[in-house]
């Protein structure tokens, strides 16, 4: 199969590479991702390696070394030797003011006909306060156990 994203690195880039991977303070994975462009180079200086030959150098996966790849064909130098955090950004849907109303309900009275509050309770009673749009149950007890909060 044919590469889609093909690395080709000018002389600049590959110095600025070459210089990274050399220097003594640079991020771990910023210096593995410099050498995997430069091994990964199919320019006139590069050593086009293959990438299950660069991921198996490196300890990683060969679709880490396509992504890097990518990364660099579609972003930029910059962006390719950039670490990424893991866990995709997903932003928590309880701030502290929502955590705040969640454990005061959840410290209140149960709805009529019950004798206390279920997870699945307080959630649909967090949405019908406009606390937020929507929240699933398990938000909702990661919350309680994070303020050491028991329903029983």
């Amino acid at each position: 199969m044919s590469k889609k994203y093909l690395v080709e690195l000018s002389e600049a880039e590959r110095g600025y590479l070459q210089g990274l991977v050399s220097k003594g303070k640079v991020a771990a994975r910023k210096r593995m991702h410099a050498q995997i462009l430069l091994k990964a180079d199919e320019g006139c200086w590069g050593p086009n390696w293959t990438d299950a030959r660069i991921a198996e150098s490196f300890g990683v996966w060969v679709r880490t070394v396509e992504r890097i790849r990518q990364r660099l064909v579609e972003e930029g130098l910059e962006e390719a030797l950039r670490v990424r955090s893991p866990g995709g950004g997903r932003r928590r849907k309880l701030d502290g003011a929502g955590e705040a109303r969640l454990i005061a309900v959840a410290c209140g009275a149960p709805p009529e006909g019950r004798r206390r509050w279920t997870i699945r309770l307080l959630a649909e009673r967090v949405v019908e306060l406009e606390v937020v749009e929507s929240i699933g149950r398990e938000a909702v007890r990661t919350t309680l156990k994070k303020m050491n909060l028991s329903l029983g």
